[in-house]
């Protein structure tokens, strides 16, 4: 039996999605910031805050970001003047990542603002159960029919 549009939990979570999206990108245009960029400048400052310069292959795993894309997106940071990516010594085709002052500035202001985009986003419903939902859709568990690492089907 068809769901209605209404019934359906992937479309409901569509709409859902794309009106989020649309409030970050709001509350990010005043800073001059794309969700992307803000998305990549936020995880290479926090990689920065914990002693680290990652690579572009480890900020885009942490990010969650297509790696090509993010080459992209970084380079437009860069271009802004708020990361420098500098030659790894110790593999020269890979580039070390910095938040500038700029960058390590903005950063905060940032967070600051999606974090209240998200908080008056979610104020229906109760943070622990939308953290809970989210990090079950997230990052399910495998189960019994679909094995760890499992990625097709045989047949």
């Amino acid at each position: 039996m068809a769901l209605s549009p209404g019934e359906s939990p992937g479309f409901l979570l569509w709409h859902a999605t794309l009106r989020w999206q649309r409030d970050v990108a709001a509350a990010l245009a005043p800073l001059g910031l794309t969700h992307v960029q803000f998305v990549l400048l936020a995880c290479t400052w926090w990689f920065n805050n914990q002693g680290e310069r990652p690579n572009q292959l480890a900020l885009a795993r942490q990010a969650g970001t297509d790696v090509k894309m993010t080459s992209q997106v970084l380079r437009a940071l860069e271009s802004k003047g708020l990361i420098e990516r500098e030659v790894d010594p110790a593999d020269t085709r890979a580039k070390r990542l910095r938040v500038t002052d700029t960058g390590a500035e903005l950063a905060p202001r940032a967070m600051a603002a999606v974090e209240h985009a998200d908080a008056l986003f979610f104020e229906p419903v109760p943070l622990d159960d939308a953290v809970a939902l989210l990090g079950r859709l997230a990052h399910p568990q495998p189960g019994p029919e679909a094995p760890a690492g499992a990625d097709h089907l045989d047949g």
